[in-house]
């Protein structure tokens, strides 16, 4: 109706009306415009509150997984000393106790990724939703990084893993597994962390059936070299997860609430 007005006034000559009826097709047009403008601000933010709150709980899970790691590579470390200790005479151990430190030197912990936030993101080309500078390059850092890959890798693949499953009898393995195994440590639960492989144990098993699994294992000849590889690759580890990664780490713990 207003074009077909304005043609009519333009006909007439009637200027006056030509510019007012101008002016309103341009002011409907400039705040539809607006309007549009308005509305795909307002998704945006909805969109990235919604993105960096998934994200934030992501983080969340990663900080108390990330403690957790490092705490129980600090079991193992514990452990794989105690054994070597007691292979060179400095900390004797009975049978027992040294077939459980080499079970314990042979564990490894990895937990499924909580990246299915950061991954949805770079999958649409939408990290940049998320103007939390710390929780965008915490993000980053921490799913780009091969380290805790690495961690596990190297805890999968240690030779004492093998000569461990090779020399002892399976029924003290299972033994060592039920007594003496991992924890249940519920996730997001920092005091149910410490601890968790490193506990008082027994295998409750016979004292002959344990002396035959400790002398097994005493006899091979690759075990102290398999220990000492063990102790030096989670030694490595624990620096570099609390050292080389101490400026991510710190920020995670923020996001975590559990850092300044």
């Amino acid at each position: 109706m207003i074009l077909q007005r304005l043609a009519t006034s333009i006909r007439k000559q009637d200027w006056f009306t030509v510019l007012i009826e101008t002016l309103i097709v341009v002011l409907g047009v400039f705040l539809g415009i607006q309007l549009g403008n308005w509305n795909a601000d307002r998704e945006t933010r909805e969109r990235a509150a919604v993105f960096s709150e998934r994200l934030t709980e992501d983080l969340r899970y990663e900080a108390w997984a990330y403690e957790y790691l490092l705490e129980y590579n600090k079991d193992v470390r514990r452990s794989a000393r105690a054994a070597l200790d007691s292979l060179y005479g400095e900390a004797p151990l009975s049978d027992e106790q040294f077939i459980v430190s080499v079970y314990r030197a042979t564990q490894y912990k990895y937990h499924d990724r909580g990246r299915a936030t950061y991954d949805e993101l770079l999958s649409t080309g939408e990290i940049g939703l998320i103007w939390d500078e710390t929780l965008r390059t915490t993000a980053i850092s921490l799913f780009n990084t091969e380290l805790l890959d690495v961690i596990a890798e190297e805890g999968r693949a240690a030779p004492v893993r093998t000569i461990f499953r090779r020399r002892v009898p399976a029924p003290v393995q299972a033994a060592a597994l039920r007594q003496c195994g991992d924890r249940f440590v519920p996730s997001g639960d920092y005091e149910a962390i410490i601890g968790s492989l490193a506990y008082p144990c027994s295998l409750e098993l016979p004292p002959g059936e344990i002396k035959v699994a400790a002398d097994l294992l005493r006899a091979d000849p690759e075990l102290v070299e398999a220990l000492q590889i063990r102790f030096a690759d989670v030694e490595t580890a624990i620096t570099d997860l609390e050292t080389v990664n101490a400026p991510m780490v710190d920020k995670l713990r923020v996001i975590a609430g559990r850092g300044t």
